[in-house]
């Protein structure tokens, strides 16, 4: 299952778009989302696909223990999900089995958000089942979200602690490790066999992730305990049991690390260390047996167009060029004279952008965040009609994994609320968070942006699970994106410096539309890629080789944002066009994210349906 995963800004992209797009496929049909039964019969009918579709559903999330931790469910909270060959061949079969039964549903019968659930629930199956070709073309270890650092993250982030029972099983998964580690390295021989493995400037990173979580108490004498046994320790003594229970659970933990958690990261480390041998620095996906193809279905999950790699790398070249354009203006408003990528340099070496890099300047910028999120907090009936009613909070990276995780990132609230949505900064170098851009990555990863879009998708309790859990990557990161430019058009960024952060982000994104591709499709090395990241925005170098080794991995993902925020501006001009004064930004929001992540074709059906109900 794939990871429960202006008018002048808009004017020339949206013509570049339709230049680019390839001989059209039938048009989605418009569903009216507001229509309702007719009478009682269809009515019920309804309501039996709704169960139907949450039963089918539900039954795929319980074959995943770590997803239900993720979502706050306390059922097989002892377990790790099943990695083996069969149970892989088992989820195909259940897909398929699944779809049969959703196309036997009548769907003439089908009104308004439950013909929507339809029509998405089926094309979710049939990509699950389509996408089962290309089930070995991933690194299960990587830097971003690889096994070996996923384990802990799930253990210390989504596996709460209020009782005794949850302590024990947390134990137990530690106990589990080895087993799962096992399956790991089936998965990492398979690909072996099959030529697939991971670039060999990346195996050190997972071996740096791995050894870190071997240091500290119980492994060694040590001033420190060890992460996760900080974590356990940490969350046990919050239950306040008596001292010989809490001690037994203490002892029974050590005991797992030292001797089943660590040897497991060391026959992992083992092997990777092997496997270096005989990797190679080849980039891109291009290297994978069939990887043009699979590059292209990436491209297809990641924006949910058909724009090809050469489309998207063109759209990426003309929008660099574009937002250069525009900080070359910013630029002069604060003064500078020099020229643009004299500025950059300016950007990246004044420290006056910068908070010291030691605890007291992490702990500043985390308060500064959060008042930046708060303040954002109190603007939003200015734009939004549906708020959400999670918490957030900010957070900064761990330190197990700080080293080789993004620079800001979210995690979604439990469905339960009973954990906030949590907005991570990455502070392990503080050079490569400077001020500058600190409003724009609150608003992308807090509010408005994930926290708002996300954290309200979870709590449309009438919609089917699926949709509330959905994951369309060019509408979430899309709006994340979107999200960064709509405080500027409340007053917000006064600072032109905060204006050019703004504005660096979003080239940012512009840039990945060209590395991505040039590394996966152009078969541009490493070292291009980084160069080109270097030269044509503000970031600092080591930012630029993080972001390229995170392309590395995750092929496709990083060409989502500015696609997805295209997009959004382009239905938003439609509507502000089409509805003149009556258009209603608050009512245009409502539509955008109250209906759950969609793929960008079934979005615009909504925005045109929300259209053509105001016009009348």
């Amino acid at each position: 299952m794939r990871k429960l995963k202006l008018l002048l800004v808009a004017a020339s992209l949206i013509s570049l778009l339709s230049a680019c797009e390839p001989k059209p496929e039938p048009p989605t049909p418009v569903i009216d989302t507001s229509v309702e039964p007719t009478d009682a019969k269809q009515a019920a009918y309804n309501t039996e696909v709704n169960k139907l579709i949450d039963e089918l559903y539900m039954a795929q999330l319980e074959r995943s223990p770590e997803m239900l931790t993720i979502l706050g469910i306390k059922q097989d909270y002892d377990k790790w999900d099943d990695r083996s060959e069969e149970y892989a061949a088992q989820t195909q079969l259940l897909y398929q089995e699944h779809l049969r039964r959703v196309q036997d549903i009548d769907s003439s019968e089908l009104v308004g958000e439950t013909a929507l659930s339809y029509q998405l629930f089926k094309q979710y199956l049939q990509d699950e089942i389509d996408d089962y070709k290309w089930r070995y073309h991933s690194y299960p270890v990587e830097q971003m979200d690889g096994l070996q650092s996923h384990v802990p993250s799930l253990l210390i982030n989504q596996h709460t602690v209020t009782s005794e029972e949850d302590a024990l099983a947390y134990v137990a998964r530690l106990y589990g490790v080895p087993g799962l580690f096992e399956q790991l390295l089936a998965q990492l021989k398979k690909r072996e066999e099959l030529d697939i493995i991971i670039p060999k400037f990346i195996i050190p990173l997972v071996i740096s992730d791995s050894q870190s979580l071997l240091t500290g108490v119980p492994f060694e004498e040590a001033d420190q305990d060890s992460t996760l046994f900080a974590d356990f320790k940490t969350k046990l003594l919050a239950l306040d049991l008596d001292d010989e229970r809490e001690q037994k659970l203490l002892d029974a933990a050590a005991l797992a690390l030292t001797e089943h958690v660590a040897p497991a990261y060391e026959k992992l480390i083992a092997y990777l260390q092997q496997l270096e041998n005989k990797a190679d620095n080849h980039a891109g996906v291009w290297k994978l047996p069939d990887g043009a193809q699979f590059y292209q279905s990436t491209l297809h999950f990641h924006t949910s167009t058909d724009l090809t790699a050469e489309q998207i790398h063109e759209i990426g070249l003309q929008e660099v060029a574009r937002i250069h354009t525009e900080m070359r203006q910013v630029m002069l408003k604060t003064g500078f004279t020099g020229s643009l990528r004299e500025f950059f340099q300016f950007m990246r070496e004044d420290p006056r952008f910068y908070y010291p890099n030691t605890d007291e300047g992490r702990a500043a910028y985390l308060q500064e965040a959060t008042a930046l999120i708060d303040n954002m907090k109190s603007r939003l009936d200015e734009l939004f009609i549906t708020q959400p009613k999670a918490d957030l909070k900010v957070k900064a990276v761990e330190p197990f994994r700080e080293k080789t995780a993004g620079k800001a990132f979210y995690e979604a609230p439990s469905l339960d609320g009973s954990r906030p949505g949590t907005y991570y900064a990455n502070l392990y170098q503080m050079s490569n968070m400077p001020s500058y851009q600190m409003e724009g990555l609150a608003y992308h990863e807090g509010i408005p942006g994930h926290h708002m879009q996300l954290a309200i998708a979870q709590e449309l309790e009438s919609l089917p699970l699926f949709r509330r859990l959905g994951d369309y990557t060019a509408y979430i990161e899309g709006w994340g994106l979107y999200s960064e430019l709509l405080p500027k058009e409340i007053g917000l960024y006064q600072d032109p410096y905060s204006d050019f952060g703004r504005l660096a982000m979003e080239l940012w994104r512009a840039a990945r539309l060209v590395v991505d591709t040039g590394l996966h499709e152009k078969r541009w090395p490493r070292e291009r890629a980084i160069a080109y990241l270097a030269e044509n925005t503000p970031n600092a170098l080591n930012d630029a080789e993080r972001a390229i080794d995170r392309y590395v991995v995750m092929p496709g993902q990083a060409t989502s944002y500015k696609i997805g925020m295209i997009k959004l501006l382009e239905l938003r001009e439609k509507a502000k066009q089409a509805l003149g004064e009556k258009f209603d930004i608050k009512a245009f929001h409502d539509v955008i994210l109250t209906h759950g992540a969609l793929p960008l074709n079934v979005l615009e059906t909504q925005v045109d349906s929300f259209i053509e109900q105001n016009q009348k």
